[in-house]
């Protein structure tokens, strides 16, 4: 038979086996699930992990094939050098091959986090911790260096006030100073034109508006009073009153189990103990709560100087014009407490 005669059916069996290949390749990596997941799951990369512990931790999620597919495509790309951090969903139906493309082009999916109204900064940062790829020790570290957090125009004092806390979407592998840029810009959002108006009515900064805020947060977990709660201190922060908070008795002593303040406690020695000083203290004893930021720039006007917590242990307070009135709530409080054994 005619050499040349052949070379066709010799072509047309290579196309014919390319075509099988392509097809089996296509199908392998384009039409098979990655993974069987009914439900969107995540894979988090840190800036340690390799190919094999991206590997490892893709296991229990990806299907025996999914598995293989993702290892063959990856290592021949730059990935497998150094994979990208963050978080990556999972998602159900999807391809090998677009959750390669995926991985590889670094197109992760943003995590909710909700600043929590934290009373500490350790407490913020292990907050923080356990959502991003930062390190509680290296954020509360930060939050506590005066130079860091002058970089962001407060001090150690005050720097509880440049934080909101509402929920935002950020990526799980941001640094400490995309963070923080991101916090002054959500913080300057919502500092609006109305909020700074208010807030120069009422003769404070938006530092002193978080910082009275977060005494009243810890007075009362009543956002209905809240509002009276604040006219009764602006009351008397005009007349040079000192606030007499027991809230800032106990963050002085870092103690915020304390469910009593004695007499002797007001005498602790502490900026931010505001019997012994008159006007408010450095900062803020806590994250204020934007329901307490709003408190005190929608504040009730009225005449009370004075105020004692009810004593059916509602929660809310009792307000009194006269010290002698104030007094005479103070004893119903102290004998509700005396009856029910609380030291």
């Amino acid at each position: 038979m005619n050499k040349n005669a052949l070379k066709p059916k010799y072509l047309l069996v290579a196309a014919a086996v390319c075509l099988v290949g392509i097809v089996a390749l296509g199908y392998y990596f384009f039409l098979t699930d990655f993974s069987d997941t009914k439900e969107t799951q995540y894979v988090y990369v840190d800036d340690d992990d390799t190919i094999d512990s991206v590997l490892t931790k893709l296991r229990p999620v990806a299907t025996e094939h999914g598995l293989t597919g993702f290892g063959t495509l990856i290592r021949h790309t730059e990935y497998g050098k150094q994979p990208r951090t963050g978080r990556f969903a999972i998602e159900p139906g999807e391809s090998t091959w677009h959750f390669m493309r995926k991985m590889k082009n670094g197109q992760q999916q943003a995590v909710k986090l909700t600043i929590p109204e934290s009373r500490t900064m350790e407490r913020l940062a292990g907050a923080l911790s356990r959502k991003l790829m930062m390190d509680s020790v290296e954020i509360a570290s930060a939050l506590i260096d005066d130079e860091f957090c002058r970089r962001w125009g407060y001090d150690t004092s005050t720097i509880a006030a440049l934080f909101i806390p509402n929920t935002y979407e950020v990526y799980w592998n941001t640094t400490l100073d995309r963070f923080m840029e991101r916090m002054v810009r959500e913080h300057k959002a919502f500092w609006d034109s109305n909020r700074l108006m208010k807030a120069e009515a009422a003769g404070l900064s938006p530092d002193e508006v978080c910082t009275l805020a977060s005494i009243i947060d810890e007075e009362t977990a009543n956002n209905a009073e809240k509002p009276m709660i604040a006219g009764m201190y602006l009351n008397r922060l005009r007349k040079e009153m000192p606030l007499q908070a027991d809230p800032t008795v106990k963050f002085a002593l870092k103690n915020f189990a304390l469910k009593r303040i004695y007499h002797d406690m007001l005498f602790f020695d502490s900026p931010y103990n505001t019997y012994r000083n008159t006007g408010l203290p450095p900062g803020p004893i806590k994250i204020a709560s934007v329901k307490g930021i709003d408190a005190v720039l929608d504040y009730v006007r009225h005449d009370y100087l004075y105020m004692c917590a009810k004593e059916d242990f509602s929660g809310t307070h009792n307000f009194a014009v006269s010290y002698a009135e104030h007094l005479r709530n103070a004893a119903r409080y102290a004998k509700a407490l005396n009856e029910r054994g609380i030291k």
